[in-house]
Formats: C-alpha cells, structure tokens, sequence
C-alpha cells in the first residue's frame, strides 16, 4: 500500500502511463543484473588489494613527515584536509576487508580490516556486524541501520535539541562516534559491548577482540600525548580523524539522500532486497573518486557487495542497460565536490520523518522542524 498523502503537488501518481515512478517493482530480477556484469568483475586479487593499503600508508606516512619538517601554520590546515581524506581512504578499504570483497581468505579480512580501522577508531567486527545489518535491510524503514528515516511518532517524541543535532550542521557531520556508542535514535545497542542486541552470541568474541583493539589503539594514543604532549596528537592525528569523521558522516548520508527526486523507503510485503538496493544513489566525487577508491559507486556495492572496488565502476557501466531509469545518473562534480555540501543541506530541510503507516513511503518536511512539539501537543 503506498501512503499517497506523502506525494508533493505535481509528482507522478501511481498509474498513470508513460511515467517513471521509482516506488514501483522494478521490471527486471536481481539475476539479469548479475548475469550483465562481467565475470572478471567479481575476481579478489587479494595483491592489488594489498597495494591500496600500501598505497595509502605511505601516503600517510609522507603527509605527516612533510607536515612534521615544514611545519609552518599555512600548511597545517592543508595537512588536516588531505590526512583526514586518506584516514577516509583507509576506512573503506577495512569496510571491503568487512564484506570479504578485499580476498576470499577470512584471516587476511580480518588481519587487515582491524589494522585499519583500530588505526582510525573504529570497532572492526563491531562496525563490520551493524554495516551487514545496513546491507541486508537497505531501504527498510523499520530494520535499515544506518541514516534510516524516522518515523512520523519517533520524529515528534523528539526533543528540539534533538531535531537540531540530527537536522542542522555541523551535527550531523560528527554523528558517527556517537552512532559507535549508542546507535542511532529509536535503535539501542553499542558496537563495543558483546551483549548489545547488534550481535548474536556465538560474535561475542568477535566484538571483544576488536574492542580489545579498538582500546589499544585509544592507549597508544594517550601514551603518545603523555609522552609527547596532548597539542602535538591533536594536530598530527586528532584533527584529521575528525575530517575523517565528516567524510564519513557526509558519504553515507548522501548515497541514500538529497535527490532532486523523492526516493521510496519500504514495510512489509513492498520491500525486497533489489528494490531497497535500487534506492540508494551513486555520487561523483571527482578526482577525490580515486582517493577514496570509488566508494561513490554505490548501487552496485550495495547490491552486490562481493564485488571489490576497483571493479565497480566496470559493473556499474555494465549493468546500467538493465537498470534504466531505476540508475540515477551522478551529477558530475567540479574540481572540488562542494555542491555535494548543498545536496546535503537542502536535504537535511526537507527530509524530515515518514509515515507511520504505509508500505511504500516518502519523505515528509516540516515546516517547523525546531518548534517545541511536546507543548503543541497540549
């Protein structure tokens, strides 16, 4: 059932002919997508895998010698910037490492997905287990895991300062740590704590050894400021992680908001795992595409997210015939993709809560999305 009501003025009804609407099943199965994707597309070299991490290191590496020798205050800000997008980079190398698209051998996922990403504070198999959730459930009101829509009655028992946290900048943009400790709003749990209702029993070991490692990393880090001083660690690693922290908050947001047209969120019977894939969105992040390893191929990671990333945008291309319009071209960025930052806020304006009730649901606005709900409801 689809909640009309939720449609704007002017926007295709159901029915009506020779018009595209996106809440709609899609003609084609998820098998003649995978059939149009070539088959050296789903091949893990697990060598070229290793050379990004390497890559990467050494880039890391080379950025805090050059920022350590020149150390002048002009290039500082620079520094925070690019080192704040390759601890970005090393993230979503320990995310493939989490799907199994780094190689096909367990251990060396979870060797190199806990090096990574304890390096940037962030709970392997924690993360890896609510991200699996995400994927699984993509486009579901209900059981999505990440950036998921609120419902109209969790959006309304919100207070004002938690409308604002969720719906003005800068908030959202450092929403991950707190997403690590308490998952997000209506959804209890942590990724670090073994008996969180994230986690079946038999992965309790899993979340205490990548806690273990989450904590040594947090050690070293406080041993190195006492050694050190606090002000050398906050500028060399504090400040980029915290630009990591906003590529992160901004990258995953946007691949499942902040369309130019309202994108379906599904209950019930209406969602299946193609059609909630089918809602997320590609991004055009421009010559950073190749920084962060086409993490902006988005569609077809989230339908096939045993597919590496240095084959994606071979797949997405190959599979684009079969999509047709249910692919949503990118809009292609400038030098810099900074009116991705206006995707964002248009979107945090009108991309309010859903209906409670209805298969098939949209975005609603509210025009006063900081009004004080709790007196107007008396």
């Amino acid at each position: 059932m689809v909640a009309m009501t939720q449609r704007d003025e002017g926007e295709v009804v159901n029915g009506e002919e020779g018009k595209f609407e996106a809440g709609r099943p899609p003609p084609f199965r998820i098998g003649d997508i995978r059939v149009a994707i070539p088959s050296h597309c789903w091949v893990k070299n697990p060598w070229r895998s290793m050379s990004y991490v390497l890559r990467d290191a050494v880039v890391i590496a080379a950025l805090a010698a050059a920022v350590g020798y020149l150390d002048s205050w002009i290039i500082w800000p620079i520094y925070w910037l690019a080192q704040g997008t390759m601890f970005w980079a090393l993230f979503v190398l320990g995310h493939d490492c989490g799907h199994g698209s780094f190689s096909n051998s367990v251990w060396l996922n979870n060797v190199v997905g806990h090096l990574l990403h304890s390096s940037i504070l962030v709970p392997y198999h924690g993360w890896r287990i609510s991200h699996r959730t995400h994927h699984q459930n993509h486009g579901n009101v209900d059981k999505d895991e990440s950036w998921h829509p609120l419902p109209e009655k969790t959006y309304r028992g919100m207070k004002r300062n938690g409308r604002k946290m969720r719906f003005s900048l800068p908030y959202p943009l450092f929403a991950f740590p707190a997403y690590l400790l308490w998952r997000s709003p209506g959804k209890e749990g942590s990724h670090f704590l073994p008996s969180s209702s994230l986690f079946h029993p038999n992965e309790q070991g899993d979340i205490i050894a990548s806690t273990l490692c989450w904590s040594a990393m947090v050690t070293l880090l406080l041993g190195l400021s006492w050694v050190y001083g606090p002000i050398p660690v906050l500028r060399l690693y504090g400040l980029p992680y915290l630009v990591f922290v906003m590529w992160l908050d901004l990258v995953t947001y946007l691949h499942h908001h902040g369309y130019h047209e309202k994108l379906p969120w599904y209950r019930g019977k209406e969602w299946n795992y193609l059609r909630g894939g089918l809602t997320t969105i590609d991004r055009d992040y421009g010559w950073i595409n190749n920084i962060h390893h086409d993490i902006g191929t988005h569609v077809m990671h989230h339908l096939f997210p045993q597919i590496p990333h240095y084959n994606l945008v071979e797949a997405t291309k190959a599979a684009k015939p079969v999509l047709g319009k249910y692919y949503r071209e990118p809009e292609k960025s400038g030098p810099l993709p900074l009116h991705l930052f206006g995707v964002l806020l248009r979107s945090l304006r009108v991309d309010h809560f859903v209906s409670d009730e209805g298969e098939v649901v949209y975005y609603q606005t509210d025009p006063q999305p900081y009004g004080d709900w709790q007196q107007k409801s008396k």
